[in-house]
């Protein structure tokens, strides 16, 4: 299959650069994955579409300060890094994507606006990438990021982070710190939308996937069965395994809010099947723990734990486009993302929604 398959025209205007007026007022497109035939709703008819024994999973997994500025000692020029993970705790390096890859080498040292010093070392795989091992000299923290960082909006909004993205590029029941880009999808979700679902006894749960920017990476190879995913670190708690286990077990359906959901909870059933077994063996659909996934989903991939997706609209060409489309239908979805710049949705992070059932 070819990545050329999945690209469609978008109108640059129809990329939202800012959040909406007010959280949670926007476009909503209704698509059956069955028939393809969507309808156009608001954000706010979203109870009315998801039957009571539905159990939504939510990723609580909250964005850090991750895009840095640190000035080259060398030249005294200024150089942007965004910040994804540790490689080594211990000695203090984390990697990062650089812009300018090819002029940041091993042995450079950067200052960062509170005087802290970082200093790029050999990393493995590193070589002829994006990516840079960057080590300090003690351990950083959340608060260090606070101190230096900014919002790391995507590379399609065009333009510097505001006091406001500190508010509205959060979801409003992320808890656990960590990822490079927020989880988009939950960003249509207020505290009155989470009541409206309580109070129709709609259940829900959590899990933590850390977004790296991997996710904004192109796909590069010609035939998508040649790419190669980014790997992203999830936990399942145990409560949330043994609610998702249960709902299974009686045939009720679990809808994934956001593809960074989908991607934990068919990672657990896929590391089932890994090691030998079938999702469904004993009741159990998903084990609780920590794990890594690189999981590439696209047409032709079987579900075995989602059976209902809440998303954004995604870009073309992207990995993400293509797990709808294993959900959905290659064509469904590209019928109703012309349908959707048709009616002037907006798009990617700060755009409208679509819910897949």
């Amino acid at each position: 299959m070819k990545t050329s398959d999945f690209n469609f025209e978008l109108p640059e205007e129809l990329i939202a650069q800012h959040p909406s007026g007010i959280r949670g007022q926007d476009k909503l497109m209704l698509l059956d994955r069955q028939t393809g035939e969507f309808k156009h709703l608001s954000m706010d008819d979203l109870p009315d579409l998801i039957t009571p024994d539905t159990l939504m999973i939510f990723n609580n997994s909250r964005v850090r300060r991750a895009r840095v500025y640190g000035i080259k000692e060398s030249t005294g020029r200024e150089c942007e890094f965004m910040f994804l993970n540790t490689i080594d705790k211990d000695c203090c390096i984390w990697n990062t994507m650089v812009k300018g890859a090819k002029k940041q080498k091993p042995g450079m040292h950067y200052k960062f606006p509170d005087g802290t010093v970082g200093t790029i070392v050999e990393h493995a795989g590193n070589a002829g990438t994006e990516f840079r091992a960057m080590k300090f000299d003690f351990a950083i923290d959340e608060d260090w990021f606070e101190r230096n960082g900014h919002i790391p909006l995507p590379p399609y909004i065009k333009r510097g982070d505001t006091e406001e993205d500190s508010e509205r590029y959060q979801n409003v029941y992320a808890t656990d710190t960590g990822s490079a880009a927020c989880p988009t999808a939950g960003l249509h979700f207020t505290e009155e939308m989470l009541k409206r679902l309580s109070d129709k006894g709609i259940d829900r749960a959590f899990v933590t996937l850390h977004v790296g920017l991997g996710t904004f990476l192109p796909v590069r190879e010609d035939e998508i069965e040649n790419h190669r995913m980014h790997e992203e670190w999830y936990t399942i708690p145990l409560e949330t395994a043994q609610k998702i286990n249960q709902a299974k077990k009686e045939g009720r359906p679990i809808l994934a809010v956001g593809t960074t959901s989908v991607r934990t909870l068919e990672s657990a059933a896929k590391a089932i099947i890994d090691a030998g077994g079938k999702p469904g063996d004993n009741d159990v659909w998903v084990n609780a723990g920590t794990s890594s996934t690189s999981i590439f989903m696209y047409p032709g991939y079987k579900f075995n734990v989602v059976d209902k997706m809440f998303t954004n609209f995604h870009t073309p060409e992207s990995t993400l486009i293509m797990l709808v489309s294993a959900f959905a239908g290659r064509e469904h979805i590209l019928n109703a993302y012309e349908a959707a710049v048709e009616n002037k949705y907006r798009f990617f992070s700060y755009g409208d929604c679509m819910f897949i059932r």
